[in-house]
């Protein structure tokens, strides 16, 4: 398939034109999965994306880190949940590249696994701030902008989950990725492709670069939050800056229109909310790890519990893709020892004392 990203064979000079800090040093494998009571299943391994941080993540920030560095930022600030697996990868990421990452932080569930997620937060570098609603975050991060720009941090914001038209672009070259595995003949071209539905940025990003690629493959999205759900005129217009963002740094690309029919969007998967686990997920979950995949229960568990649902009701007609966006690196083996909860900004320390 060739050396470098597909974007950037794509469109040939892109590269010169358009910020990027490399993470990723070529394409995930994918790999037909043999998960009962799912026929010609294939699940594309993102989950170790790059040795830092796996996942959905880096293919974002490429983009939104090489973005910050080309206009000399040292921080970046963005937000998520207590247990923000968005915010880890950015801090990581961000911290390896030189930048700063202050972290905007809203209330979620909070279990065994998000208080442990604090603490990486936290060995990672990140600068935590409480929000507890999404109004409280907005406060916050008001006043951590005022404050890093009196510094002279030059802060750049990075939305949730990295979901813009500059992190998405990420995603359009993951598109034109897995097109360029499909012509080499490493799997079928499949009739449906499986992800999370967070903030909506890797849907949306997906979708362009499956058309820019001419596959008719249709991108389902399974949606995993309540806070500020996308909906699917919101993955479109999504989509669509995505493409003038493309077009800006490279007018030689279609003007690709994509809009609210150009989404599936799974709803019945999410659950009491974002964070809270459910059966099915939890099923899906225990499913994976018997054919050797691992998922969590926040995201990907309830991805795979909508595709399997899909597949009892007799949905699926075709070759079908799981995308996986997990994390499988080891990250607390790289950041350990972990610091004592005391050591945490104080407004998350009564979240090691029982209090929600």
């Amino acid at each position: 398939m060739g050396a470098g990203l597909p974007l950037f064979r794509r469109f040939a000079g892109l590269a010169e034109r358009l910020p990027r800090h490399p993470l990723l040093s070529g394409p995930t494998p994918v790999l037909p999965c043999a998960l009962p009571g799912v026929a010609d299943l294939w699940v594309k391994h993102d989950e170790r994306s790059t040795p830092r941080y796996g996942g959905n993540k880096p293919r974002k920030l490429e983009f939104l880190i090489g973005d910050a560095l080309a206009r000399r930022s040292r921080r970046l600030v963005t937000s998520g949940g207590l247990g923000t697996n968005h915010g880890l990868a950015t801090a990581l990421l961000a911290r390896d590249a030189g930048l700063a990452t202050t972290l905007l932080l809203v209330d979620q569930p909070v279990t065994d696994a998000v208080r442990h997620q604090l603490l990486l937060l936290h060995a990672a570098g990140a600068r935590l701030r409480y929000g507890g609603g999404v109004l409280g975050a907005a406060r916050e991060g008001a006043l951590e902008l005022a404050r890093a720009t009196l510094a002279g941090e030059r802060p750049r914001v990075v939305p949730t989950g990295g979901s813009s038209a500059c992190g998405n672009l990420g995603f359009v070259s993951a598109g034109l990725e897995l097109a360029e595995q499909v012509r080499a003949g490493a799997l079928p071209e499949p009739r449906r492709v499986f992800v999370p539905i967070g903030t909506g940025g890797t849907l949306a990003g997906l979708a362009v670069g499956l058309k820019l690629a001419g596959l008719a493959t249709r991108v389902v999205g399974v949606l995993v939050t309540d806070i500020l759900p996308p909906s699917q005129r919101r993955l479109a217009r999504l989509a669509g800056a995505t493409v003038r963002l493309l077009r800006r740094h490279a007018p030689e690309a279609p003007a690709l229109r994509i809009g609210p029919g150009d989404f599936d969007r799974v709803t019945d998967q999410l659950g009491e909310g974002y964070g809270a686990p459910t059966p099915a997920g939890r099923e899906a979950v225990a499913a994976a790890a018997e054919v050797g995949l691992a998922l969590e229960n926040t995201y990907t568990g309830k991805a795979l519990a909508g595709l399997r649902d899909a597949a009892r009701r007799g949905i699926l007609d075709g070759p079908t893709l799981f995308w996986n966006t997990y994390n499988a690196v080891d990250v607390a083996a790289a950041l350990a020892p972990l610091p004592e909860p005391t050591a945490l900004p104080a407004p998350f320390q009564r979240f090691f004392d029982g209090g929600r």
